[in-house]
């Protein structure tokens, strides 16, 4: 049965840092594209990184480039977000997500290609 677990949200100031941390199970994450996405309350779920192909460099939507770092501990994970620099505009529940890569071994761009995700954890930024 697959399974992700996020962990590490918190409720922080303006300027603080969270590390968010996925662990998996009941597949082989060396396997899936990953993925952290996020979505604030009465708002649509958003992209924040994913890899762009599996093993390869990590997508960052515009607002968290230079702030938030992607990243595994191996291919068996977990999966690690690294935020720092944290703004009120971060304030929302983020979920780990994992789906197999495309064809050609590209990552799914966006939240509908995902086929797992976690229960989410939340992330709260005052200022």
């Amino acid at each position: 049965q697959v399974q992700l677990v996020e962990s590490g949200g918190d409720s922080v100031q303006a300027g603080g840092s969270l590390r968010l941390s996925c662990l998996a199970s009941g597949f082989n994450l060396g396997s899936y594209c990953m993925g952290w996405f996020r979505q604030p309350l009465g708002k649509e779920r958003e992209v924040v990184a994913r890899e762009s192909i599996l093993g390869g460099s990590p997508y960052y939507v515009d607002s968290v480039k230079g702030r938030f770092t992607l990243s595994r501990d191996s291919a068996k994970g977990p999966l690690y977000l690294q935020m720092n620099s944290l703004k009120p505009e971060d304030t929302a529940m983020y979920y780990c997500a994992a789906s197999l890569p495309r064809y050609n071994g590209y990552c799914p761009p966006l939240s509908d290609g995902y086929d797992h995700w976690g229960q989410g954890t939340q992330v709260t930024v005052s200022s």
